[in-house]
């Protein structure tokens, strides 16, 4: 079994006190923090000072005098850097330019042409939606995270496979650090929208969550006891491709009957197209598909109505395995197919759930769609970035160069 070590406890603590003081949403107390961590005053104090050496926090004034000491009050510093989030999807790249305090300060979006997409195309693309998104803050960066669909290798940068444009052991990390300045932190969507939930949204409430993600991949992102759960290989949450019909649907994966195949914008697609295959809808990719369908089911479409409808029974059936499985407190469901068909298709999700889930297990778990501001997959990504900051002994560890600048300017 994996022991903890000291730098690994060191790191917990350091990333339960940050958390605490985003989860305050403005100036803080030491005492506050320790409250709201469990942790010992000590503990804290001490986590906080390491922050505050490295410019993550700052005072912001003090408590009004009464008995004993005023506090002091502390806050995210949003002036110590910048961050950026990248959400790379099947047709498009996101960017998202954040302050510490996780701010958007700019955003940029690059069309993906479907017939360039070999992974040198990409990362070209990639490098240049960075440079358009930090022409005067690029040496502010403290990290890039990027979201990268399908199984990724987060060590050492790789995409392990990528059903989008079939990638197979593409070290994207290796082919980015030759045409970006800055450091680099790869995860998938997966992680990345669970990780934007466990810092600034469901997470912060409840311990046991999944996170299930709905876009031209679907997956999920499973927390336990508070902690992202990655399995042995980080390829946990790749419930999209168990299978929901047997002999079903073709899956991009290669195999048949994927929850992906019903529940993500192709699955949508193919299920209009049993419905009605001569209808209007279908002009257009799968994205547009779907938003046209969104958008024919709010005005009242019968057979909009019907897609939904569909669409929901089958996610149904898929999450109640998911609920009988983790007996996960809440359950979030994000992205663009959340974000588009949004309620309707909730509640038709948990109805069906309700008949299939164990009744206990189902009667103890909320459903609700992302209320997230941002883009999840960025977001998220940026705290990898964050993360890879606060970590890295090069950047973080070195609290005394820190100071000395500080102390010079």
């Amino acid at each position: 079994m994996y022991q903890l070590t000291a730098r690994d406890i060191r790191r917990r603590n350091r990333f339960a006190v940050l958390q605490a003081v985003y989860a305050a949403g403005g100036p803080t107390s030491r005492q506050e923090i320790t409250q709201a961590t469990g942790l010992s005053f000590a503990t804290v104090g001490n986590m906080i000072a390491e922050l505050l050496d490295v410019g993550v926090l700052a005072e912001q004034g003090r408590d009004a005098a009464g008995v004993g000491r005023p506090r002091a009050r502390l806050a995210i510093n949003p002036a110590r850097g910048v961050l950026i989030g990248v959400d790379i999807a099947e047709t498009a790249i996101h960017f998202d330019l954040f302050d510490l305090a996780m701010t958007v300060l700019r955003s940029v979006e690059t069309a993906i042409d479907p017939a360039a997409t070999e992974p040198d195309a990409v990362a070209d693309l990639i490098a240049r939606g960075i440079a358009e998104l930090t022409p005067v803050d690029a040496d502010r960066v403290l990290g890039v995270g990027l979201s990268v669909p399908g199984l990724v290798e987060p060590e050492g940068g790789v995409s392990v496979f990528s059903p989008y444009w079939h990638w197979h052991n593409v070290p994207l990390k290796a082919l980015l650090e030759q045409r970006v300045p800055h450091p680099l932190y790869l995860d998938n969507p997966l992680k990345a929208s669970t990780a934007a939930q466990l810092w600034f949204g469901a997470g912060r409430d409840v311990d046991d969550l999944i996170v299930v993600t709905l876009r031209a991949g679907v997956g999920i992102g499973i927390v336990i006891d508070g902690a992202l759960y990655r399995g042995v290989t980080n390829s946990a949450g790749e419930w999209g491709h168990t299978n929901l019909v047997l002999d079903g649907r073709a899956c991009r994966c290669g195999r048949r009957g994927c929850v992906e195949a019903y529940v993500s914008t192709r699955g949508i697609a193919a299920t209009l197209r049993e419905v009605a295959p001569d209808s209007p809808l279908l002009d257009g990719d799968d994205a547009h598909v779907l938003a046209a369908v969104a958008t024919a089911a709010e005005r009242g479409d019968a057979t909009a109505l019907e897609v939904v409808e569909r669409t929901g029974r089958y996610l149904g059936v898929a999450v109640a395995n998911l609920v009988n499985l983790f007996n996960p407190r809440t359950m979030v469901f994000g992205d663009v197919v959340a974000n588009l068909l949004g309620a309707p298709l909730l509640e038709i999700t948990r109805r069906v759930a309700a008949d299939h889930a164990m009744s206990d297990t189902f009667h103890a778990v909320t459903l609700q769609l992302c209320t997230l501001p941002h883009n999840p997959a960025s977001l998220g990504a940026a705290t990898f970035a964050l993360d890879g900051f606060l970590t890295d002994r090069e950047t973080f560890g070195s609290i005394a160069a820190w100071r000395a600048t500080r102390t010079t300017t």
